[in-house]
């Protein structure tokens, strides 16, 4: 069995990338359940979200291999630490994301015998796209027509990211709003 590496007063240890590899591995294999677990509490219950950011936990050990401490306890430490602020950083950037709304599937108002309450959503839906400016509708027609990112909107529009973000935001905020006094039912 191969002795720990241990590290002088004040020098990062250097490790190989073959040590690198097998390090993250014993890291997951030992440390792996219960960051899931820890992960798991923190998420509510979303499964398929802890498992992301566990996965992200090991990526940045990997990356930072050479700063994972060589002491089990404080290594453990260190993976804890690692995705608590990661899962921190999850959640605030879900919270800064405006809610997606759907827009109205065009091609079902087009059907071959459309209804009353269809047209009328079709309609309300046509004056409340009208009722937004012109960059408003350009970044939707990007985004939802086009299928871009908003990264890709924000470069082929030559705006700044958080400009069509925002956009974004209060444009589907005002087709909602629009949508949901002028549609059928409502009077």
């Amino acid at each position: 069995m191969k002795a720990e590496p241990t590290r002088s007063s004040g020098e990062p240890e250097v490790i190989e990338p073959v040590d690198a590899e097998a390090r993250i591995t014993e890291l997951k294999n030992r440390h792996g359940r219960a960051l899931f677990h820890f992960l798991l509490r923190l998420t509510h219950g979303e499964r398929d979200l802890a498992e992301d950011l566990l996965q992200e936990t090991l990526i940045r050990a990997w990356r930072n291999i050479d700063r994972v401490p060589v002491a089990e306890e404080n290594s453990r430490r260190w993976l804890f630490i690692v995705a608590r602020r990661i899962a921190i950083d999850a959640a605030r950037s879900r919270q800064t994301r405006p809610a997606e709304v759907n827009l109205l599937d065009v091609e079902l108002v087009s059907g071959p015998n459309p209804t009353t309450e269809t047209v009328l959503a079709a309609d309300a839906m046509r004056r409340a796209i009208r009722s937004l400016s012109r960059e408003q509708r350009m970044i939707l027609a990007e985004l939802y027509l086009h299928g871009s990112s908003t990264k890709e909107a924000a470069r082929r529009l030559g705006i700044p990211l958080g400009t069509v973000k925002s956009r974004t935001f209060y444009a589907l905020r005002s087709l909602r709003d629009a949508v949901l006094c002028e549609g059928p039912g409502v009077q």
